[in-house]
């Protein structure tokens, strides 16, 4: 594992899934202040979310073909633009293209961003769980940081919001060229290809099985994230605050099952975290829908948040594995498409939140939930061998090895079985 590498990446995932979560963050501010229907809120999630979901996988074909490390910065910086313009905006029309450009750049973010990590990582569940937190992490810190700037400043003080986008893009150019003056020359997505189809094939079916786990996986999470502070405030009475701290309590706890799915994956295999995850959700969820008070609410959404993400990162390198010579459509299929799809039901249940209340809307997602709870149990795992490390030319006898040299004695890989192109 090249901690380092992993570390760096994790950041920037903060960064830009922060831009994701400023979208729900967003929605009670957009309704006090421009008097927006739920309706009209579900819109600006389908041009976030929904749109995300549709593009994502074109990035992913994108960078299977080959290395395009640029669309990491280039995907963080376009969602901050996006969601700094949709809360300076002054019309609803303009609000929904800012919010659809943010959701473009948060999906072209996760492709090359998620076969980076997984690069960096090797097999190991806990190192792309280390990186999926980082995500869910930067999603938790949203509610804060937008509450924070467009509470204090309104909404045209919300330029502030792309401060942390531009800070990190200027780690990312001064990193950049540290790893090229050091020779690092990350391996290419043809390469890869070539590797994996040596001797394993893509399972589509498989994969299409993963795929309907995570769209009926989706759809819950993206309504109860869009609509949790409204239901704490409007159906149980509680303030913006409480609303705002039920859902950072959410996406935290969310982090935390990320972390846990990690381990469980790395001791038990990744079939545990996975079902695991759905059957602790579905009660959980239920809990949100049918709450009394704020407080078993606020509970219930802590647990979701936990059984939601145990499956996380295992789902993610699950799907590389079905697609080994596909890893960025599976990425931009899996792991965007589960925090994406779910906008493109949001309209909808917009308006059956306008007819029939909050509630009716937990209760149908709350059936979906059961759905994906299904899809899981027929998922089965496939684990694929790790590249073998690359070594160098044996020099010729009686030459010595060149300084820094990754090979040992008789061409022994270095300790550690780094992955080709990675340091």
């Amino acid at each position: 594992m090249k901690r380092g590498q992993l570390a760096f990446l994790t950041g920037t995932h903060i960064v830009n899934d922060l831009y994701q979560g400023a979208v729900p963050a967003l929605l009670p501010f957009l309704m006090s202040q421009r008097h927006y229907s739920y309706t009209a809120v579900s819109g600006i999630a389908l041009a976030a979310s929904g749109l995300s979901s549709v593009v994502q996988p074109l990035f992913g074909l994108l960078v299977d073909r080959r290395h395009r490390g640029w669309l990491i910065p280039a995907g963080f910086l376009t969602a901050a633009a996006g969601i700094t313009g949709a809360a300076m905006a002054d019309s609803y029309p303009l609000t929904w293209l800012c919010a659809a450009l943010a959701g473009i750049g948060i999906a072209a973010y996760h492709p090359p961003a998620t076969n980076q990590a997984r690069a960096a990582g090797g097999q190991s569940q806990r190192a792309m769980s280390l990186f999926s937190v980082g995500g869910t992490l930067g999603a938790s810190l949203a509610p804060a940081l937008v509450t924070l700037v467009v509470g204090s400043y309104g909404l045209n003080g919300s330029w502030l919001l792309a401060v942390p986008a531009l800070a990190t893009a200027l780690l990312w150019a001064a990193q950049g060229r540290w790893q090229r003056y050091r020779g690092h020359t990350p391996a290419t997505a043809a390469t890869n290809r070539a590797a994996a189809a040596s001797t394993h094939r893509d399972d589509w079916r498989a994969f299409g099985r993963l795929v309907a786990t995570t769209v009926a996986w989706s759809v819950p999470y993206v309504t109860v994230t869009s609509m949790l502070a409204l239901h704490i405030q409007r159906d149980l009475h509680g303030s913006t605050g409480l609303g705002a701290a039920a859902l950072t309590l959410l996406t935290l706890a969310g982090a935390a099952g990320t972390l846990l799915g990690g381990w469980l994956g790395d001791r038990h295999g990744r079939m545990t975290p996975i079902r695991t995850g759905y059957l602790l959700a579905v009660p959980a969820l239920a809990a949100v829908a049918f709450a009394p008070s704020v407080g078993v609410a606020v509970t219930g959404a802590v647990a979701f948040g936990l059984a939601m993400f145990l499956p996380f990162a295992p789902q993610v390198t699950l799907a590389q594995d079905y697609l080994p010579t596909r890893p960025g459509t599976a990425s931009g299929l899996t792991l965007g498409l589960a925090m994406s799809v779910g906008g493109l039901a949001a309209p909808a249940l917009g308006r059956l939140a306008d007819a029939h209340g909050l509630r009716t809307v937990l209760a149908l997602v709350l059936g979906v939930l059961v759905l994906a709870l299904g899809c899981s149990l027929r998922l089965r795992d496939r684990v694929l061998p790790e590249p073998a490390p690359e070594r160098l030319p044996e020099p010729e006898p009686g030459t010595e090895r060149p300084e820094g040299d990754p090979a040992g004695p008789a061409g022994a890989p270095a300790a550690g079985g780094a992955v080709p192109g990675g340091r």
